[in-house]
């Protein structure tokens, strides 16, 4: 089995960052099975989700394009069975830098905002001191296959399905359930460094993540296994708190806006202090406020339900 070399804190400061601004050479890839035949794969940048079976294998996200044979390496360390299909879950680079060298082999399935996005270029704001503009990527790196609502892919056994949930992490979010295994793979919508980056920019707000979890909480089995888009395996009772904790802190700057307080004056007040357990490197609470009300004085997108 691989293991991780990096600390957790250069997955939070530089997990986002752009990748020509890191060095990869000392980054090895930690495995770890989920359930039935799903496992999740760490290395820096988002986890990414395998299927592994007689299929195949499905990929869900794909890191940074200097870790793609590492990647590469680690599937074939459980199997010597081909990457059918790359799944990206949302357009960020962590997520999706691999993506013209699996693509060699793989067909990338997205969102259709997700190759808008990929294609044009887009540069995720609100950051704080952490920057990292996307540069509009090669035809080679972006999805051949795109929908609109929801696609499933019918491989090792599971119907494999990718849900669409708008205005959320941002504007092409997909969560990845696999049915048969009992493990969901949430992305960006669901992190566990603490506050979340939410890209405003990118077509993302606060309402539309709360809404996203809690309409496919109650479709999920109550056992069912998740991976986030950063941190460890979890499970639903994470979730909810996180979504609790979504809820709680947009009401009380939503408070503060009402009463025609400021940006300055609401970080000055320490509006979030009551969940400073959730004030991290990479989102502190002072850049979570921000989020917040750069979000509640904007126009949150509308919301995309599934049966």
């Amino acid at each position: 089995m691989c293991k991780i070399a990096l600390a957790a804190a250069i997955l939070l400061t530089c997990g986002l960052a752009a990748a020509q601004d890191q060095d990869f050479s000392k980054v090895e890839i930690q495995l770890t099975r989920v359930a039935g035949n799903i496992y999740m794969l760490q290395g820096a940048g988002g986890n990414i989700g395998a299927s592994v079976g007689q299929d195949g294998i499905v990929v869900v996200d794909d890191q940074y394009a200097p870790l793609a044979e590492k990647i590469r390496a680690a599937l074939k360390g459980i199997t010597d069975k081909p990457v059918r299909f790359v799944i990206n879950t949302h357009y960020h680079e962590d997520h999706t830098g691999g993506n013209a060298l699996f693509q060699k082999d793989a067909p990338i399935i997205a969102h259709d905002n997700v190759r808008k996005r990929l294609e044009e270029g887009s540069s995720p704001g609100n950051m704080g001191s952490i920057k990292f503009p996307n540069k509009p990527q090669p035809k080679e790196a972006l999805p051949i296959i795109s929908f609109d609502h929801d696609v499933t892919l019918h491989l090792n056994g599971e119907d494999i399905r990718a849900l669409h949930y708008p205005h959320g992490h941002t504007d092409g979010d997909s969560i990845i359930f696999f049915p048969k295994s009992n493990v969901v793979h949430m992305g960006d919508d669901f992190v566990r460094y603490g506050f979340p980056f939410i890209d405003l920019n990118g077509g993302g707000s606060v309402e539309g993540m709360i809404a996203a979890l809690e309409e496919i909480i109650p479709k999920l089995p109550a056992d069912v296994k998740v991976i986030p888009g950063h941190g460890a395996v979890s499970n639903l009772d994470d979730v909810r708190q996180y979504v609790s904790m979504l809820k709680q802190t947009r009401a009380a700057v939503e408070a503060g806006v009402k009463q025609g307080k400021t940006l300055d004056q609401l970080q000055q007040e320490k509006v979030l202090e009551k969940w400073s357990k959730w004030s991290g490197k990479f989102i502190s609470a002072d850049t979570f406020t921000e989020t917040l009300y750069n979000d509640l004085t904007g126009k949150p997108g509308t919301f995309l339900k599934h049966n």
